[in-house]
């Protein structure tokens, strides 16, 4: 596949952009319920109009790429991704927002059905392990990133003069000052178009999917539906997202409610923070899975969680300006560990597995409009006691799992 060598950059950049869109939402979330004079209950709407995509696009989305190709699915997902930033940068209006999330949640959820095989492909299944390991690298750094472009785009947009670039400029004329985390969604609207462009023109190999890639008959998710095994990591899948984006998209209110700080500064900053730790546990995590058992290395990162969560929630300003960011270091390795425990554990039927853990994802949603509910009934820190249910349930599941095929250790 030495031809199709350029298409790992690709997914490289595909990977960098994801998590870029992805992983704003709880930077700009204050911003958003401020402008848009929002409850709790509408608040949490936004994240989970985005993430209940995952849940209701992931599998058909693998049904759709076996019929009609990497190309062209990948060509659907980034017009609905454009779709979704265009016509909220038209309409900045909160229903609108509503629809342009789970557009763009859409599209994310395609994207990543598609790449992974395509990774492979093109890299070799030998280089597999380590252009994935590259990949989710980039991911956090963009998740990174990102709040710090938000930053950077609301501090200059409030000051433009003659002396800015043409660009900050113009964004300034197409948003309101009021409004200038808009401008986010220019910039996506630019990038979504200049992807669909640059795909359209791109050679795909034939993607030929492994067997445990396919997703499988009707009667295959049937048959898992009633393993009791199955629901048991599906549910875990669902805590783990749910704990992630309940404290990513929670943080910069939390910041603000408690501690008096600036969703668009010091919030920021610490949400640019939780992703950038997560990224380092990623790599400390890939260390210690070979030369400890994953259940074992789950059950240290879990308890740890549960003890930071107490901490932040009730500690000072410090405390939480450096405990969210310890909460990212926490969740670095549960995805990675719960995905391979869940595939270990079964032997046939992966590509079927791996679409209803996917649509699992949508635990980002639930859990985020939970705590926006909780916050209207009894308070923001009451509400995310919710998560401590989610760090339980991971910690049983360090325990009970009995995969198969247990991580190979030195």
């Amino acid at each position: 596949m030495k031809k199709y060598h350029y298409l790992i950059y690709l997914v490289f950049l595909i990977f960098f952009i994801i998590s870029f869109i992805t992983n704003i939402l709880g930077s700009i979330i204050p911003v958003v319920s401020d402008n848009f004079n929002l409850t709790g209950l509408t608040t949490g709407l936004l994240p989970f109009s985005f993430f209940i995509a995952y849940g209701i696009m992931s599998v058909p989305s693998g049904i759709l790429i076996e019929k009609y190709g990497d190309k062209w699915c990948m060509l659907g997902a980034w017009i609905l991704s454009f779709s979704g930033s265009f016509l909220f940068a038209l309409y900045p209006y909160y229903a609108v927002f509503l629809i342009s999330l789970f557009l763009i949640g859409s599209s994310m959820a395609m994207l990543q059905v598609v790449i992974n095989p395509l990774l492979r492909t093109t890299g070799g299944e030998s280089n597999f392990a380590f252009y994935s390991v590259m990949a989710q690298l980039l991911f956090g750094v963009s998740s990174f990133l990102s709040p710090y472009f938000y930053i950077y785009l609301v501090q200059n947009l409030e000051i433009t003069s003659e002396k800015s670039t043409w660009i900050l400029n113009l964004l300034s004329d197409l948003t309101s000052t009021s409004f200038s985390w808009v401008s986010l969604y220019w910039v996506f609207s630019t990038l979504s178009l200049a992807m669909v462009l640059g795909v359209f023109f791109i050679s795909f190999p034939p993607v030929e999917r492994r067997e445990d890639e396919k997703m499988g008959e009707k009667v295959v998710f049937i048959s898992l539906l009633k393993s009791k095994l199955i629901w048991i990591y599906t549910i875990a899948m669902f805590c783990y997202v749910g704990v992630e984006q309940g404290i990513a998209n929670w943080i910069s209110e939390f910041l603000r409610t408690y501690h008096g700080l600036n969703p668009a500064i010091e919030g920021a900053s610490a949400v640019g923070k939780f992703w950038g730790f997560m990224t380092i546990g990623c790599a400390l995590g890939l260390l210690l899975l070979k030369i400890m058992d994953s259940k074992l290395v789950l059950r240290i990162f879990t308890i740890s969680g549960i003890l930071i969560l107490a901490l932040t929630l009730w500690g000072n300003v410090h405390i939480a300006l450096w405990g969210f960011p310890a909460l990212g270091f926490c969740l670095s390795v549960m995805y990675s560990i719960i995905i391979s425990l869940a595939l270990n554990s079964v032997s046939e039927n992966h590509g079927s597995f791996t679409g209803i853990l996917c649509s699992a994802i949508a635990g980002g949603a639930l859990f985020s409009l939970i705590i926006g509910i909780l916050k209207d009934a009894i308070g923001l820190k009451e509400g995310m006691l919710l998560l401590f249910l989610a760090f339980g349930y991971l910690l049983f599941l360090s325990f009970w799992a009995k995969p198969i095929v247990r991580n190979k250790t030195i």
